[in-house]
């Protein structure tokens, strides 16, 4: 069983919701990852999410955007970070995510990569621009090395096809909380929780949302539709500005929400 699936089943078993934080990978050095992880793994993290730098991420918004400058300025690849995971992973023990885009993983090599990922310790990838009728390029390979390729629905999903997309996955589904890119965000679409709860029934997998989250209310307010949150830009941002304690509290603010709500 996957890290990912034994961590949601840990959950499931303690009624309580998921948080996941986002950091982009050599933003301040490549150097600092393995205590960024830890960091987050101690402060009660599910998971983490490893965002890899790219020349176009047409999913980010203007924080993670200039978290990826900052780390491309260090020259850093996919490969450097799949070889700094390996290094660090005996003193990680929360799955880890890398969430990047396709052109990163074909130019590496399909094969390779997972290969690469698998003796890392790598537990799954979130690929925005691989849309479900593109995703045999790499799904069997995935699939052979035990990394779940986490998929996302967004507020215009049909119905039709957030059963499909859930249907396909073993982690956990990625709802997306706003029409746009990532970024922090003071209100949300007023049937937020309307469309999370759709997307729980049905699905057969745990669904997180993401995208905009910034604060320990809209942690709780959300988390209470689903069963988690992931948060980016904010994490991203707090890193940054060496804000530790925020980080902590908004990690701790998914504690408060039961899963009974």
């Amino acid at each position: 069983m996957n890290r990912i699936e034994k961590v949601f089943k840990t959950l499931n078993l303690k009624e309580e919701k998921a948080f996941v934080p986002y950091i982009m990978a050599g933003d301040g050095g490549l150097e600092n990852l393995g205590e960024r992880i830890t960091f987050l793994e101690r402060a009660g993290a599910t998971a983490v999410e490893i965002g890899i730098p790219f020349s176009d991420p047409v999913a980010d918004g203007p924080i993670i955007q200039e978290a990826g400058i900052r780390a491309l300025k260090n020259n850093i690849s996919l490969r450097d970070v799949i070889q700094a995971i390996r290094s660090i992973r005996p003193i990680i023990h929360i799955p880890i995510i890398l969430m990047t885009y396709l052109n990163p993983v074909l130019a590496y090599g399909r094969d390779r990569c997972f290969e690469d990922c698998r003796n890392a310790g790598v537990d799954g990838f979130i690929i925005p621009d691989l849309p479900i009728e593109e995703e045999e390029l790499l799904l069997e390979k995935a699939d052979r090395e035990g990394i779940e390729l986490i998929r996302l629905v967004t507020l215009t999903s049909p119905v039709e096809r957030i059963q499909e997309i859930a249907q396909r996955g073993k982690g956990f589904l990625y709802a997306v909380t706003v029409n746009g890119i990532t970024g922090t965000r003071s209100e949300f679409h007023s049937q937020l929780g309307d469309y999370l709860q759709s997307i729980k029934e049905v699905s057969s997998i745990p669904v997180l949302a993401g995208f905009g989250i910034s604060t320990p209310e809209q942690v709780r307010s959300i988390s209470s539709y689903c069963d988690g949150v992931i948060v980016g830009s904010k994490i991203v941002q707090l890193f940054e500005q060496n804000k530790l304690e925020e980080i902590e509290t908004l990690i701790g603010a998914v504690k408060k929400v039961n899963i009974t709500e």
